[in-house]
């Protein structure tokens, strides 16, 4: 799925696109919540990253010096301001992309000022995620999973999920605009990355997925709360929103979407004793006369050529398994298995990715290489798992 993105770049980035080789060496960008746990991520990709110029970081609470967050040399040349210079800043031209790594509110308020000025947006809430067909279908359902009544559900309308690469796909097919993009919850990512081409190819029967997922504690952001505390997790692997997550209409709006199939699964988060990283075990059966040698056609088909993302039989390849080899990368793990005693023809799968960075940071990352032209794992590949 090579990226093809060129009727949906404004016409600011047309022009820079278009301009000799010397002249578009970076795009300006800007982050607005550098401070939390996914856009202090980001922040450090950007600075690395041969096509994007960190221009400045905007925040929502006290300004904090980029450099005092980061332990990379070129963040002291980054400056951070409060939010309130954002639109004077929006109206200097100062930057062709702004990432929001902000709450959902933050995001539905900011989006709408920021692209009435021509600029890109980049959103890693969930204030654009869920799509329902008519505005009024969009604010119940955000009533409902979110407990927000929207008042811009025409933004999400426009605006295009980023699941990538399955998005680049999609998006030349179906949506013309890419001047708001949603970026994926971090769950949604790592189950429908192993779901999809399951589900694509008919693989398995549709009434039999479960899906038992596990996070670190930095996918409940940076906020202080009681039973965040390291004492309150400490040996624990804590349930929690069951049947209440709201990943969980994103997981089955977009399995709908991408794969034509609608499901209707057993989802449970779980809160991991660990920091960052999420491991998803998705189980189903299989559909008659399925077995391992078609669901690993099926991967590799689906995801063969993508430097991200590596799929194998726990079998061949048991480290995939193993949440300390994909913790600090961008890449995605999927390993699977698939048990047919007495013809119960059952499949284990586990995607495996970092909630900060796939799940959030990497990933909006390689949305902006969309929206550029670029190789979706531009200035990724050397991100690497911490053992």
């Amino acid at each position: 799925m090579s990226p093809h993105f060129s009727d949906n770049l404004t016409e600011s980035l047309k022009e820079n696109l278009e301009k000799t080789p010397e002249s578009l060496s970076r795009i300006p960008c800007a982050i607005v919540g550098a401070s939390g746990y996914s856009g202090r991520e980001l922040a450090r990709i950007l600075l690395k990253h041969p096509r994007a110029e960190l221009v400045c970081c905007y925040t929502t609470g006290p300004s904090a010096s980029l450099a005092v967050q980061l332990p990379e040399r070129s963040a002291k040349a980054v400056q951070s301001y409060p939010i309130s210079d954002l639109a004077t800043d929006l109206a200097q031209l100062k930057f062709k992309v702004v990432f929001l790594a902000t709450p959902v509110n933050v995001s539905i308020d900011l989006a709408a000022k920021i692209l009435e000025f021509g600029v890109d947006v980049i959103d890693l809430s969930g204030a654009f995620r869920l799509k329902a067909g008519s505005t009024a279908d969009i604010t119940e359902i955000y009533e409902s999973w979110y407990q927000l009544h929207h008042p811009a559900p025409a933004l999400v309308q426009i605006a295009q999920y980023g699941l990538v690469p399955w998005a680049t796909a999609f998006a030349q097919q179906r949506e013309p605009s890419a001047r708001l993009i949603a970026n994926p919850g971090c769950y949604a990512t790592a189950v429908l990355l192993g779901l999809l081409p399951l589900l694509k190819n008919q693989l398995i029967l549709l009434e039999s997925v479960v899906i038992d997922a596990k996070s670190g504690t930095t996918g409940a952001g940076k906020k202080a709360e009681e039973h965040l505390l390291q004492a309150e997790i400490a040996g624990l692997c804590l349930p929690y929103r069951i049947g209440k997550h709201q990943h969980q209409p994103e997981i089955e709006q977009f399995a709908k979407l991408y794969s034509g199939s609608t499901i209707d699964p057993h989802f449970t988060p779980h809160l991991l004793n660990v920091r960052r990283g999420i491991i998803a075990g998705i189980y189903a059966r299989l559909a008659p006369g399925v077995n391992q040698e078609a669901i690993a056609r099926s991967y590799q088909e689906t995801y063969g050529s993508d430097p991200l993302i590596e799929c194998a039989s726990a079998d061949v390849r048991p480290e995939l398994l193993n949440l300390r080899r994909v913790v600090g990368s961008a890449r995605t793990q999927i390993s699977f298995q698939v048990e047919d005693k007495k013809q119960q023809n059952k499949i284990y799968v586990f995607s495996l990715i970092d909630n900060l960075l796939k799940g959030a940071a990497s990933q909006a990352v390689e949305n902006f290489n969309r929206l550029i032209q670029q190789p979706t794992h531009l200035g990724l590949t050397d991100l690497e798992g911490v053992l």
